[in-house]
């Protein structure tokens, strides 16, 4: 019988790792706290580490000469600064060292029926990030839980628009994370050429596998290590 681990497409610990953004968040991380978060991710073959903007520059620094890219979060977690300060803070980020920038969407905008302008906020940051790095890869964060299905998917095309690699559920601090099924509809949405991150209360094998299944090929979420730990017990059985 095959286990939980093994189920999907005979998925391995190294394959699993190279989909999960290590993420620290919390307000209250220590750079203490980055430079354990750097080490895991170095440990584990983690795709990325998901720091604040403050931190760029340090993980930058304790990540160099390895292949773990430093994304930064910016407009982190509502989504409603002004948009130069976006643009401003994903340059910073690039400049620094991020080869990746988690944007948050603006809700209060685009449930406003601000789209075009919603759209620009999110092309300046893609603008900023790349003539800093053109290679630099964006994820737009939308916040699902503040979205009805058809609002999922015209957001989701806004931020292909836009110009962004990914698309991403949740910022993980809102009334709810990733589901299967938001994830399964991003991923109808923007078909195969744009990625799908699903971030939000994944904290188990069971879930980040459930999220796989349902079309996420990045995986943002502070319980990595615990879940390569438990995908490495459930082989052993």
């Amino acid at each position: 019988m095959n286990s939980p681990a093994n189920e999907f497409f005979n998925l391995t610990k190294s394959s699993l790792s190279s989909l999960i953004d290590h993420t620290l968040l919390k307000p209250d991380a220590t750079p203490g706290d980055i430079l354990k978060l750097c080490r895991e991710a170095q440990e584990h073959g983690f795709v990325a580490v998901c720091v604040h903007s403050c931190y760029v520059s340090a993980a930058y620094s304790l990540l160099t000469g390895s292949p773990v890219s430093v994304c930064a979060v910016v407009g982190f977690p509502l989504g409603a600064n002004a948009p130069s300060v976006k643009a401003h803070e994903a340059a910073m980020a690039v400049g620094a060292g991020a080869r990746e920038v988690d944007v948050v969407m603006n809700a209060g905008l685009f449930l406003g029926g601000r789209r075009d302008q919603v759209q620009e906020d999110l092309e300046g940051v893609v603008r900023a990030a790349r003539r800093e790095n053109p290679g630099a890869i964006i994820k737009v964060i939308l916040e699902t839980c503040l979205l009805n299905d058809e609002e999922k998917i015209l957001a989701c095309r806004l931020a292909v628009a836009a110009g962004a690699n990914f698309v991403k559920t949740s910022t993980g601090f809102g009334k709810s994370g990733a589901t299967v099924q938001d994830v399964s509809l991003l991923r109808r949405t923007v078909g195969p050429g744009v990625g799908v991150k699903a971030s939000g209360g994944i904290r188990s094998l069971a879930s980040a596998l459930a999220m796989i299944r349902a079309g996420a090929d990045r995986l943002g979420t502070s319980s990595g290590v615990s879940i390569i730990k438990e995908m490495n017990e459930v082989s052993k059985k």
